[in-house]
């Protein structure tokens, strides 16, 4: 499955916090609404950071499903001001 993520064409930062423990469909509803995106868009991943800057959480759909993922960063993001 993961090697199927291999077909990312393009990737979305969303800017800002999210609230990271939003599932699947919080966040396809926050791609939709606050970002104006298609969630179903194959080949484009969209990052979402939350307010510690040491976790990241992406979402990709994968033309059956969403991927999910989540990723705990040893060290930190820099926070710019």
């Amino acid at each position: 499955m993961l090697e199927d993520a291999a077909g990312i064409r393009r990737v979305v930062i969303a800017c800002g916090y999210v609230d990271l423990r939003k599932g699947i469909d919080g966040l396809s509803m926050i791609i939709g609404g606050r970002y104006h995106q298609n969630p179903f868009e194959k080949g484009t991943l969209f990052l979402f950071c939350g307010r510690r800057s040491d976790r990241i959480k992406g979402l990709l759909w994968m033309g059956d499903g969403f991927l999910q993922l989540y990723k705990r960063l040893e060290g930190r993001f820099p926070v710019l001001a």
